[in-house]
């Protein structure tokens, strides 16, 4: 009986992506292959018959995908209609698949090239492929995004982390403080974009204390040179 429970479960949320979601037909086999492999796990490590033994969670970069899945969705959602695309392609990055969501993302725009949503998301895909690394063309998909929806605050928001990933604080910084100062009081994302504003600048603030006291350091001697008399 579990089996088909999870066997119904399963052609219900296939259901619901196809008919309500209205998720493509090109999205059908590859969202209909997700569930039957994720299937397939549980048999293969699923215990349905042991008891329980809830633990703590562990923080790990799936949880930290998954954070800034909810920032990106925070901040979108109304600068776009893609948002069948955008489950498909949510689904394949929480799995670290940055590379398929990227071929998904790009299916996507070109069939809704002014989609500001699956610009950003794309963006994050390159991003996420690279390992945090921003590339020219995550940085194209960033600007693409904000030239369409110049007031989406993803833009700024992943650029700037991205920048801050690869050691360009200032300019990181600046992307942040400019949304900061254009945010709405009450928009969901703000607090968080406040607290890691000021992480930003403690790291810029070490940053330039490291820099001070290797530039009042004394020069080490030349190879081969001799000490100096007392």
């Amino acid at each position: 009986m579990t089996w088909v429970l999870i066997l119904v479960i399963a052609l219900v949320v296939l259901g619901v992506m196809v008919f309500l979601l209205k998720l493509p037909r090109t999205g059908w086999e590859i969202t209909a292959a997700a569930l039957l492999f994720g299937i397939a796990g549980y048999a293969l490590q699923g215990h349905p018959g042991q008891p329980g033994a809830p633990q703590a969670p562990v923080e790990n970069a799936r949880l930290t995908d998954q954070t800034l899945l909810k920032e990106r969705q925070q901040m979108g959602a109304g600068f776009g209609q893609g948002q069948s695309w955008l489950i498909l392609a949510d689904a394949l990055t929480r799995q670290g698949q940055f590379g398929a969501a990227s071929d998904v993302l790009r299916k996507a725009i070109a069939k809704s090239p002014q989609d500001a949503d699956l610009w950003v998301a794309l963006g994050n895909a390159l991003v996420g492929h690279t390992e945090g690394v921003i590339t020219p063309a995550a940085q194209f998909a960033f600007q693409k995004a904000a030239n369409i929806a110049p007031d989406h605050p993803g833009p700024p928001f992943f650029m700037g982390l991205a920048l801050a990933q690869t050691g360009r604080l200032a300019e990181a910084r600046v992307l942040w403080a400019q949304l900061l100062a254009r945010s709405p009081a009450d928009a969901p994302y703000r607090p968080d974009l406040q607290s890691r504003l000021q992480q930003l600048d403690s790291m810029i603030a070490e940053q330039a204390r490291m820099q001070g006291g290797m530039a009042g350091a004394p020069a080490a001697p030349p190879p081969g040179a001799k000490p100096a008399q007392q």
